[in-house]
């Protein structure tokens, strides 16, 4: 072993490993209590899907020796390579890959199911943290932000042609790792803003207003009307309280800001409502608790909330929650999960994985703050 392997060993921070140690195996247990089935109780049964998470942990803790073995530096030189590699593979899922619940997202090996866009996050962070730690990186020009924004972008977009809105979502925490590099805190106000308008632009595009004139329309343009006005009254704020020499600079803003708002707005509710297949259109709404067409097409999120509520307070204990137990949520050891915490372990539990999940995480980006090192063994 080198000297710098010596070092990564030698420094384990063992609470990291500790708290990594009990989520997994906490998870596990209840990936167990959602799919048991008492005829295969067999925690090592493949044919489960508690099973199939045996391997899955085995592989994981192989790969965690490796990478400590591995030198620091294979993965600052390789990034371009490992990032290219997942890539590929996000395209060739587009093509041959299995659809799932209408994301074509998976590849099918045998009753496994492999996401490449959960690997592909890996690739992401490598090759931003390489990049982020060149000399000539710096968030105060544009040539950084556009490198910056494409290393995630790409990726991101061909997950979006999956598509696989909430994979998608996970990559804007990049965003924050930028910020913490030096991008302006304003990019954040906007991308909050964009959030915020966005959705706006869904929940009134989803409804229909009668216009004394033009008819029926879409309620979009309610918002449209109001961002409209609200730019107005702006315009006049600025013509009777501001000083001349400000005022050009800030018409500018008001009028680009204005279109920019408008015209997003238009594209999002065009998008959501022409071009997304129904029951994509679906999973918005029902992730906006907005009201659906199709019977039950909530059902799940609905089925999740109750069983959350059936744990009260302690929780109903360890394969005794009859919500998980009776299969009310479909498939509830994959995205719904954390329903079947809350049943079993109640609103104390939940609490206790949430507290130590933002402790975990607090603890990681204070070691980051402290230990010398290049930004790429962060990511890793």
């Amino acid at each position: 072993m080198s000297n710098n392997q010596a070092i990564q060993v030698g420094r384990i921070d063992w609470v990291i490993v500790g708290l990594y140690l009990f989520f997994v195996f906490f998870g596990w247990m209840n990936i167990y209590s959602a799919a048991y089935d008492p005829m295969q109780p067999n925690l090592f049964d493949f044919d489960k899907e508690y099973g199939r998470q045996s391997l899955w942990i085995l592989i994981s803790f192989t790969l965690a020796v490796l990478t400590l073995l591995v030198e620091g530096d294979f993965f600052n030189k390789f990034a371009i390579f490992i990032y290219s590699f997942f890539i590929n593979l996000l395209l060739l899922v587009l093509v041959i890959g299995k659809e799932v619940n209408g994301a074509k997202a998976w590849f099918g090996v045998g009753s496994f199911g492999i996401q490449p866009s959960e690997f592909s996050k890996i690739g992401v962070g490598l090759l931003l943290a390489k990049y982020i730690s060149s000399t000539g990186a710096k968030f105060k020009n544009w040539k950084t932000r556009l490198i910056a924004a494409a290393i995630v972008g790409f990726p991101a977009c061909l997950i979006l042609l999956q598509p696989d809105v909430g994979s998608v979502l996970t990559f804007t925490a990049f965003i924050f790792v930028m910020y913490r590099e030096g991008l302006s805190g304003n990019v954040l106000i906007i991308g909050l803003g964009a959030i915020v308008f966005g959705v706006l632009s869904i929940i009134s595009g989803a409804t229909s207003v009668d216009f004394p004139i033009a008819g029926e329309q879409s309620g979009v343009w309610v918002l449209i009307i109001i961002v409209a006005l609200i730019s107005i009254l702006s315009w006049i704020v600025v013509k009777n309280f501001i000083v001349p020499r400000n005022r050009k600079t800030l018409y500018w803003i008001i009028a680009i800001s204005s279109v920019a708002s408008i015209a997003f707005s238009l594209s999002v509710s065009y998008i959501v409502e022409k071009v997304l297949e129904p029951h994509h259109r679906e999973r918005i709404y029902v992730m906006l608790s907005m009201p659906v067409e199709r019977e039950g097409a909530d059902y799940n999120s609905q089925m999740a909330k109750i069983t959350v509520g059936s744990g009260g307070f302690i929780g109903k204990g360890f394969l005794e929650g009859p919500m998980t137990q009776n299969n009310y949520v479909p498939e509830q050891w994959t995205d719904f999960i954390f329903s079947a915490v809350a049943e079993e372990w109640g609103f104390v539990g939940s609490l206790l994985v949430i507290g130590l999940f933002v402790y975990l995480i607090i603890r990681i980006i204070n070691i980051f703050r402290i230990v010398k090192l290049p930004k790429v063994y962060f990511f890793i």
